[in-house]
Formats: C-alpha cells, structure tokens, sequence
C-alpha cells in the first residue's frame, strides 16, 4: 500500500526569528484575513461570479493566506529556539556569527548561521543547509574551508566566531 507522509521537521530560530514568525502569524491572522474578506465582499458586489476575475483573484489570495498560515503555525508547534547561552564559540553551529577571509579576493566576509526559515542572504544570514552554511559546520578558527557554488569553488579561512 503506497502512501505518502510528512515528517514534521524540526524548524530551528534563532530568538529573533521566533518573534518574526509570531508577528507575521498575527498579521495574517488578523490584518491579511479582513483585507481578503473585505476584497471578496467587493467582488461579490459586482454580480455574475461566472465571469468575474476580481473574485477569482480574491479566492486565490485567500487560499494562500490560509495557506501561509498553515505553514507557519505548523512550524512553530515543532520550533526550537536557539539559546544564545548554549552556543559554542570554538566550533561553528546553527546560530554562531562567522567571519571569514575570502581567499580569492582577499576580503573578509561575516556571515550568521541560521535555520533555513530565517535565511535571508542580503542581512549576511545564511541557512544551515545551504552550501557555504553546510560546509563551515564543524569548523573552527584558523581553518580553511572549501565550499562548491554554482559559479565554482570558494575557500575561505576562518578568522573568528561569535554569538
């Protein structure tokens, strides 16, 4: 008997990132909620639902607000929130601040390990199971570390661990 499930993966946070994911849950919970409502209402206004995008537009967004709230409220049932207290400074872990040397353009770089739901590149925070967060797992000051990317190898030298 062929079936599928799905294992509710634990989502790591960072305390910060908890408080983001509660804010966008209130948000959509309460604010995106009416706004949809308040669209439909509209939609509904303007008669024959047969030809009427306005409404098909506006069920479309409430299904992927209902949907986002799913997801988010399925995440924080199984979350677990870094403890800045527990995280190591000698080895790098989901949560540590690292800053490397670029070796190629010899530029240093500071990136923040984090769980795959807060990644956000452009803030320097990168997720666990990325390429450059997976490969600098593990490490520790003074080594060096290369890591395959799209565009080719990067190495990097670790210069310092933080919280």
């Amino acid at each position: 008997m062929e079936g599928t499930f799905v294992v509710n993966k634990q989502t790591i946070l960072t305390g910060e990132g908890l408080s983001k994911l509660e804010e966008e849950l209130e948000e959509l919970k309460t604010v995106k909620r009416q706004e949809v409502a308040a669209k439909i209402k509209v939609a509904l206004s303007f008669g024959d639902l047969s030809e009427n995008s306005e409404y098909d537009e506006a069920k479309n967004e409430q299904a992927m607000v209902e949907a986002r709230i799913a997801q988010v409220e399925a995440m924080l049932k199984n979350v677990h929130v870094l403890d800045d207290s527990d995280l190591p400074t000698d080895i790098v872990s989901i949560g540590s601040k690292v800053l490397l040397k670029d070796i190629e353009f010899d530029e240093d770089v500071e990136y923040y390990i984090v769980g795959s739901t807060e990644a956000d590149p452009s803030e320097g925070k990168i997720s666990d199971e990325s390429p450059v967060g997976k490969a600098l797992l593990g490490h520790r000051v003074g080594d060096r570390v290369e890591v395959e990317v799209p565009s080719g190898m990067i190495e990097f030298e670790v210069l310092e661990i933080s919280k």
